[in-house]
């Protein structure tokens, strides 16, 4: 569904489609609490992936700040990122306590009305779809401001060149993105999903492996925002480069990683190398193709990303039931690591062809 809600978001903003998603995945996650077969629980988590809400590159929360800034879009997007692992650290063990409170029947329908009571009115009051409906300037600018004070160099709207849906399909920049992105996603699938088995079927401890995943998350949250913050000094592309790098790092100690501090050493790293992935993955469509329809563009490659990092995990769990080893597929990953972050480094900006009004 990422394509039309991609256009939706174009078209009335997240105003519009953030109640709309809190509710859908409101009303799945109470389904959640009478469920009593696996197919019900799967049905009801691709409810939840239709609304396009869920992961941290999701279209519905992430396309309103890729339409609000362009001098400061890197920094939005390191703040936006902070929820992510704010989020984990609060209804994580709050979840724990609905649970050991009421059942975790009884947490579904809790955390499903908390989440719209929060959501639902505050899209409503505070979110737009775009600067230009409340008669503003990317980055809060007020026209005022940008016809009178000669010291500030504002980004108007004609500024940044927006490519039409059709013209950026014609890119070859469009493409290669679109294959980086996805190779990535396959390369992460089958790594990441296998990395806390294999762990455990070296004998290291259950316990010290959950903290090291904790440390994952941590680091991924404070890569994404210090990338945001570095982005005006160093080009996304070169950061993305970077992130790239540190996954194929963190998937070679990942293979080697028999002895505790090696374990927590790849987690580490992995976790910030998924941070500067993170902020890519957030940033460079709007860098590249500007902000009038980033989220229709966005919304068009992600079905790919998705389906072709799909494959990962059970190609690495097939490789492992066939030879006994995760060793030699995960040299794979680590070798398409590789070949992406080249890829990426040579993958320019499109030349500016056409303009689109932001109206």
């Amino acid at each position: 569904t990422s394509p039309g809600v991609g256009w939706l978001l174009d078209r009335f903003g997240s105003r519009v489609m953030l109640p709309a998603a809190a509710f859908f995945t409101g009303g799945a996650m109470i389904g959640l609490a009478f469920m009593n077969s696996a197919w019900q629980l799967m049905a009801l988590f691709a409810l939840m992936g239709l609304v396009g809400m869920s992961g941290p590159g999701a279209l519905v929360t992430s396309v309103p700040v890729l339409k609000w800034f362009v001098r400061d879009r890197g920094k939005a997007i390191s703040f936006m990122a902070l929820g992510i692992p704010v989020g984990a650290m609060i209804f994580v063990p709050l979840t724990q306590v609905f649970i050991d409170a009421w059942g975790w029947r009884q947490a579904w329908v809790v955390l499903a009305i908390l989440g719209i009571g929060v959501i639902v009115p505050l899209a409503s009051i505070f979110v737009r779809r775009q600067p230009e409906d409340m008669g503003l300037l990317p980055d809060g600018v007020r026209p005022s401001m940008a016809a009178t004070d000669e010291f500030s160099s504002p980004p108007a709207p004609d500024d940044e060149v927006s490519w039409t849906v059709h013209d950026a399909m014609l890119t070859g920049t469009l493409w290669r993105l679109v294959i980086v992105f996805s190779v990535l996603a396959l390369a992460i699938g089958i790594v990441a999903v296998h990395r806390i088995p294999a762990f455990m079927d070296r004998g290291l401890d259950a316990t010290l492996i959950s903290f090291a995943t904790a440390v994952d998350a941590v680091c991924a949250g404070a890569a994404t925002f210090a990338f945001g913050m570095l982005v005006k000094r160093f080009s996304g592309r070169l950061m993305g480069s970077i992130g790239f790098a540190l996954l194929a790092v963190a998937s070679v100690l990942t293979i080697y990683a028999t002895t505790t501090f090696i374990m927590f050493l790849s987690m580490a790293v992995f976790g910030l190398g998924i941070g500067g992935m993170m902020f890519l993955q957030n940033f460079i469509w709007a860098d590249y193709f500007g902000r009038a329809n980033v989220g229709s563009i966005r919304g068009l490659v992600m079905p790919i990303n998705l389906a072709v990092g799909g494959i990962g995990a059970p190609l690495a769990g097939y490789v492992r039931d066939a030879t006994g080893s995760y060793d030699s597929i995960w040299w794979v990953g680590v070798g398409l690591m590789v070949a992406v972050t080249a890829l990426l480094a040579m993958t320019p900006p499109p030349r500016a062809q056409q303009k689109t009004s932001l109206g």
